[in-house]
């Protein structure tokens, strides 16, 4: 309902009863950082203020916490595996009422089209969803997907409803080479988000000065001080499996607090309803140590004015009354959620017709998986809890591959583009001692990744996602699992309960395997040619510190 300023004005005076009161709540402030036992007023889903009011309606809280809704700064709804709409379902629940969100996977696969369905499939949802537009499709010229945008393509979207800028500009040389193409995307808006790992010294500066101003790369407390006082805001990142949280939560302090919000970047859909969204990530803040009225001012007032959204992150005059009652334990847990001062229900909504998956890839052959040569081997290094890789170096003899004992096997990637498009590498950091797993999620381009103990198993693996149109896969003796992603090949029609029921049965899989815990995620990263160091494309190897396809043996 569209507020009528002047009625709002009489009812925010007390001249005319609001819709409601919500009594006897322990209010939290973030221009303050502090709690106050007050009531306050809503009118046509907007604060009016704390004080003396009468309403229709009452919400008693029974002295219980109140705080606004939380909001997370920079997250792909893609990697959730759930459609916008059951995104928002389920991050409801947990209390976030606003996203920012970058369809930079889904754009990867379907470019413009891709999002267009994100905006369509997020209207009218259980949260309020914003976007930037993904400022790199392709990630880079070495790992091109289903589609090239450029900054024509982008400039159609601007000045339309829930766009506020420029996603992550993760082409950081193109950036300091000053690429003509990366300028003309730079120029298109104000608000541009950063995206430059290790990035330090005069081209940190170069990097700024072209209009970056955010980072949710960080993962040492040197990087982010380092570009906190050069000027950029700071997303601390706790997804499923990049979590930077214990390593950086010591540049938050009162002074800092303004300039420091949350990310949960990618996180499936078993992690949110498990551990929460914004919550969840609060909870382990205060774990490290952080005072909670300061990640409580992160996640909301902090995010807000980031991004200029002044009518939220605060329950003061004028702003929408998104809120939720906190339980009443000591404990940080999330008991009713509020949106423009309506509980929110939970309850499904219908979804709107599904996005192509463009899934042209063709089953790898025996040629395409056999490793010859014996020698010194480039091999992918997985690093728990973090995105980035390592290029480890170990000997080997390629037709003794799998090497148990020292933790190697292969991983394969399929182009979904190219038919017949195929390479394959090493990795070390699974721990499987049997299986395979494989998905139609793979950062940035979305080819099909595999990685296994046995060539059989990873064609079986290969060959549920092909058969899909998408999907994630485990292959654990003749037991084979999918989750179906029928939506470009990255996201489930499913309701969220039933896509984490799946996900339940394929992680279970993927422990009889041995493996370390969330493999899909840590696999889904594989591909990934902007993040250090040694990444696997269908093309083969990939050095980002040279930014170069390599050989798998060292010369």
């Amino acid at each position: 309902m569209k507020s009528d300023l002047k009625s709002l004005i009489r009812a925010a005076g007390g001249h005319c009863p609001s819709d409601a009161v919500v009594r006897n709540a322990e209010l939290f402030n973030p221009f303050t950082c502090s709690w106050e036992l007050v009531d306050f007023a809503i009118k046509d889903g907007i604060v009016l203020g704390s004080g003396h009011y009468s309403g229709i309606h009452e919400i008693d809280c029974h002295g219980a916490r109140v705080i606004p809704g939380l909001i997370d700064c920079h997250v792909h709804i893609e990697s959730s595996l759930l459609c916008p709409a059951e995104y928002a379902r389920l991050v409801a629940r947990h209390g976030t009422s606003t996203v920012i969100a970058d369809p930079h996977e889904i754009a990867n696969v379907l470019g413009s089209d891709g999002i267009e369905y994100m905006l369509k499939a997020s209207e009218n949802t259980q949260i309020d969803i914003f976007y930037m537009l993904p400022s790199c499709v392709p990630s880079t010229p070495a790992d091109v997907g289903g589609a090239i945008l450029e900054a024509s393509d982008l400039a159609t979207f601007a000045g339309r409803a829930r766009i506020l800028g420029l996603g992550e500009m993760m082409n950081v040389p193109g950036v300091l080479s000053g690429d003509l193409s990366i300028l003309k995307k730079l120029n298109l808006f104000p608000r541009i988000d950063g995206h430059a790992p290790m990035l330090t010294a005069n081209d940190l500066n170069a990097y700024i000065l072209a209009g970056p101003r955010s980072d949710h790369e960080c993962t040492g407390v040197a990087e982010a001080r380092e570009k906190l006082s050069k000027g950029m805001y700071i997303y601390l990142r706790e997804g499923s499996t990049e979590k930077n949280i214990h390593a950086i939560i010591p540049i938050v302090t009162p002074c800092t607090v303004s300039r420091c919000s949350f990310s949960t970047d990618d996180r499936h859909a078993d992690t949110l309803m498990n551990q929460g969204h914004i919550d969840g990530v609060i909870r382990t803040a205060v774990s490290e140590g952080l005072e909670l009225e300061l990640a409580l001012r992160m996640a909301t007032l902090s995010a807000a004015e980031m991004f200029g959204l002044h009518d939220r992150g605060a329950l003061s005059p004028g702003r929408i009354a998104d809120f939720s009652i906190l339980a009443g334990s000591s404990e940080f847990v999330i008991d009713r959620v509020f949106r423009g001062g309506i509980e929110v229900k939970g309850l499904p909504v219908p979804a709107i017709a599904p996005a192509p998956s463009n899934m042209q890839a063709t089953m790898p052959g025996p040629a395409d998986l056999t490793l010859t040569g014996n020698g010194l081997a480039r091999v992918i290094g997985i690093v728990p809890g973090e995105i980035i890789t390592e290029e480890l170096h170990f000997e080997i003899q390629g037709a003794k591959i799998p090497d148990l004992e020292q933790d190697i096997i292969k991983a394969t990637v399929c182009s979904r583009y190219c038919p017949g498009l195929c390479a394959t590498g090493l990795v070390h950091g699974f721990s499987f001692d049997q299986g395979a797993i494989a998905g139609s999620v793979s950062h940035d381009a979305h080819n099909i990744i595999a990685v296994g103990t046995s060539d059989k198993e990873l064609q079986l693996a290969i060959h549920a996602v092909i058969s899909h149109n998408g999907g994630l896969a485990s292959v654990h003796g003749d037991e084979i699992t999918v989750l179906p992603l029928e939506n470009a090949g990255l996201m489930s029609g499913w309701p969220y309960e039933d896509v984490v029921e799946r996900l339940n049965l394929i992680h279970s899989a993927t422990r009889k395997m041995g493996g370390i815990e969330d493999p899909f995620m840590y696999m889904s990263f594989l591909c990934l040619p902007v993040i250090p160091q040694l990444r696997l494309t269908a093309r083969g190897l990939f050095s980002v510190d040279k930014f170069e396809h390599v050989p798998l043996f060292v010369d």
